[in-house]
């Protein structure tokens, strides 16, 4: 869980980063948000791959262990 909440936020900051950066440049309104949003999308795909490749990991492995509990559970109930 600690991985997915450390990629949201850096997603976030970079995101917060990217729009003062491009409103310093004079970028205003849905402009700002549009080349904020593509720019920052870029930026973390590059920056945050290893981190979004852990955060994959933790996510799957806890699908995993759930589905496991499940199966845990539905077979003790038909035994």
């Amino acid at each position: 869980m600690r991985s997915v909440l450390f990629y949201t936020a850096a997603r976030f900051a970079i995101f917060l980063g990217t729009v003062a950066i491009l409103a310093l440049f004079g970028a205003r309104g849905l402009l700002l948000l549009g080349l904020a949003v593509l720019i920052s999308g870029i930026v973390s795909f590059v920056l945050l791959s290893g981190q979004r490749d852990a955060m994959s990991t933790a996510v799957i492995s806890g699908f995993q262990e759930r589905r496991r509990r499940f199966e845990r559970a539905r077979t003790k109930e038909d035994g």
